[in-house]
Order: C-alpha cells, then structure tokens, then sequence
C-alpha cells in the first residue's frame, strides 16, 4: 500500500481563487518538479503553497512504511478552500462607506508515493533474457508486419468550371 500524507495552512491571506490558479500547475507532479515549478512561479502564494508541500513531504517521510526515496512522491491532490472573510469599512464621498473584503484560505497539499513497477523480463528458449529495443520518445512504433496498410495521399480537390 502507498504511503499517502497531506498538510494544510489555514487562514492565509489570499483567496482562494489566486491560490487554486497556482496548485493547478503542481496538481499531478512529481514533488521535485512541483517545487521547481513553485520556486518559479510570479504569484506571491506559490511561497506559501511551497511551505504545504515540502511539510507535506516531511509528513510522507515520517510515516511508517515509507520506502525512503522522496523521488517516488508525487502530488496526489492540491485544493485551496475559501476561509473566513475580514470586513473592514472604508469611507467614501458624502459620509457613504464602502465595504472591503479581505479573503483568506486553506491551502490543502496530498502527496503519495507512487507504487513500484515490477516487470518481468522476457526469456528466450536457450533462457536468456532479452528486452525490447526502447524507441525514442515521441516516436511512431515500427509496424508489425511488411504488408502493412499503408496510408494513401489525400485526393485534390478539382474545382468545377
């Protein structure tokens, strides 16, 4: 079972749209990128999402059964939910006031470590193990067979006089 570990700030000072805008680019990564990405970042809560996750990680680290590789963490979950609202008054023209919400948040970071892959390698006959040629990435596999279909040109279009 894969460790999982979460920790939450509350009551920053940002809404919690602001805060949301910046978990969604971290939402799925490893910690390592997110923390790059984080470090980055132009927003001035991506410091205070930074805090969350890297306490998150010392929580994920600290949890019995954890396999000691922080390179297999990864952010599971990232929500920032709408805290308590400061109304404050500020005076306007004529003896009217105008009302000033200051918003705050609770920044929530799920981090879990990813399952290990075991994979079995291939044996021959004689009982050596072979592998399959890795492609490059981004590339095409090579088709199975020589009779492959092929693809035909597109038909111009002729236009009618």
């Amino acid at each position: 079972m894969p460790v999982q570990a979460h920790a939450t700030a509350k009551y920053i000072r940002t809404s919690a749209q602001k805060a949301g805008l910046v978990m969604d680019l971290i939402r799925g990564r490893d910690v390592n990128a997110a923390l790059a990405t984080l470090r980055f970042a132009r927003k001035s809560v991506a410091k205070d999402i930074e805090k969350v996750l890297r306490s998150a990680i010392a929580n994920a680290t600290l949890k019995e059964g954890f396999g000691g590789d922080v390179e297999r963490l990864f952010i599971d979950a990232c929500y920032a939910n709408q805290g308590p609202s400061q109304k404050r008054i500020r005076p306007a023209p004529m003896g009217r006031a105008f009302r000033i919400v200051k918003r705050t948040a609770h920044l929530t970071v799920r981090v879990s470590e990813r399952p290990l892959k075991l994979v079995a390698p291939e044996t021959s006959e004689t009982g050596e193990t072979t592998a399959a040629p890795k492609r490059a990435r981004g590339a095409k596999p090579k088709a199975a067979t020589a009779g492959a279909r092929k693809k035909s040109a597109p038909k111009k279009k002729t236009a009618a006089a």
